[in-house]
């Protein structure tokens, strides 16, 4: 169990040292290394399209499996009300791979219904040297996105 906690507290100061990401815990998550852990990421989108992550949920998993996620529907609707409330928007969703690399399964493809989000997904097959990138996914199709991760 020690080894539990320890891996979810450097899951949670990785997000947290994602630069400028503010991360909002939800209370009452369920996200320990045995399973998938999810959220949202919300922030701006300028002219050009790029787009700059200002604030990272972390969601309960009511999967609650290592191999699949699906998000808290009533904790994904509170995330959307408090994007709205502080001028930002949904840029997407991230979850990470407890056992796998940083890269999108068949099934987050075949998941990923929405073109113009991005889909970050956090590795952590090595809890000491986590992984993180950027996906767009169109047509089951995935093709990796830049992703700065700068310190404001």
């Amino acid at each position: 169990m020690d080894d539990l906690h320890r891996k979810l507290t450097e899951l949670e100061n990785y997000l947290k040292d994602l630069g400028s990401v503010a991360v909002a815990f939800s209370s009452g998550v369920d996200s320990t290394f045995l399973a998938e852990a999810c959220g949202l990421i919300a922030g701006t989108v300028d002219g050009n399209g790029d787009k700059t992550v200002e604030k990272v949920y972390l969601l309960t998993n009511v999967d609650n499996s290592n191999e699949h996620f699906s998000m808290d529907p009533k904790e994904q609707l509170s995330s959307v009300k408090d994007m709205r409330a502080n001028g930002i928007v949904p840029l997407g969703n991230w979850h990470s791979h407890p056992e796998t690399p940083s890269r999108p399964s068949e099934e987050d493809k075949r998941l990923a219904y929405d073109s113009t989000a991005s889909y970050l997904i956090l590795s952590l097959m090595d809890a000491e040297n986590p992984v993180i990138n950027s996906f767009h996914v169109e047509n089951a199709e995935a093709s990796k996105e830049e992703l700065f991760i700068t310190n404001n």
